[in-house]
């Protein structure tokens, strides 16, 4: 049995709260959540950014040994859509490469953009996009030409999820000016982060994990839920 503690008042309920490096972190089961995750807004805004935060950084997404194996196996389904610069870092180095922090992440081109980006009009509820930078895995996904969509490490984003040398997993907010953007919109939409990326965290971690960090939202007096 664990608590969640607020002050001096405590609940018996499947999850606990603690101030970990002056920031509150909540438990459950076998992870780690930061609270901005709860109380942070953010809804993407690919009118403003069209989608920068594929083609900006220092190094690819993270990806799992059988992410990288879904992307060479349904890598001949989007090879045209990808560019000249991209297939030839394929082809030299392979779908992913470890990083400086010893990570498994996706082959970038030019120190900085992911190689499986593509470019093309995007329409959306607010008008067209012109030029929007996509995932091409994404986009043959959705055109039904593949059954995988992409790492769920991009699905995640502005999550970043990394398993610590206990085996448990943290689950971090990550802020960039890139995102700045999205950031206003989720705020005037009054959109938190957790509610923004339900699927996907739904998708890693489960319905009744997910049902639980709603939970952990709804006893936050004066937070989003």
């Amino acid at each position: 049995m664990v608590y969640l503690v607020f002050s001096y008042i405590s609940y018996v309920i499947p999850y606990k709260i603690q101030p970990i490096c002056t920031k509150m972190i909540i438990e459950i089961e076998n992870t780690l959540v930061s609270m901005d995750i709860i109380t942070e807004c953010f809804c993407c805004d690919l009118g403003k950014c069209k989608g920068r935060c594929c083609i900006e950084g220092d190094a690819g997404a993270p990806v799992t040994l059988d992410e990288m194996a879904q992307i060479e196996d349904d890598l001949d389904a989007v090879w045209s859509d990808l560019s000249a610069s991209a297939q030839s870092v394929i082809d030299a180095q392979g779908v992913a490469y470890t990083d400086v922090e010893g990570e498994l992440v996706t082959s970038i081109v030019n120190g900085k953009d992911c190689v499986f980006t593509c470019y093309q009009d995007l329409e959306t509820p607010d008008g067209t996009v012109e030029n929007c930078c996509l995932c091409a895995y994404e986009r043959a996904y959705r055109a039904g030409k593949t059954r995988w969509c992409k790492p769920i490490s991009c699905a995640l984003y502005p999550i970043r999820v990394k398993t610590l040398k206990n085996g448990i997993t943290a689950l971090t907010y990550n802020r960039w000016e890139v995102c700045r953007d999205a950031v206003e919109k989720g705020r005037r939409m009054n959109l938190p982060i957790y509610k923004f990326l339900r699927e996907p965290l739904i998708t890693r971690f489960g319905e009744q994990w997910y049902k639980t960090l709603c939970e952990v939202a709804r006893e936050l007096p004066g937070h989003l839920s």
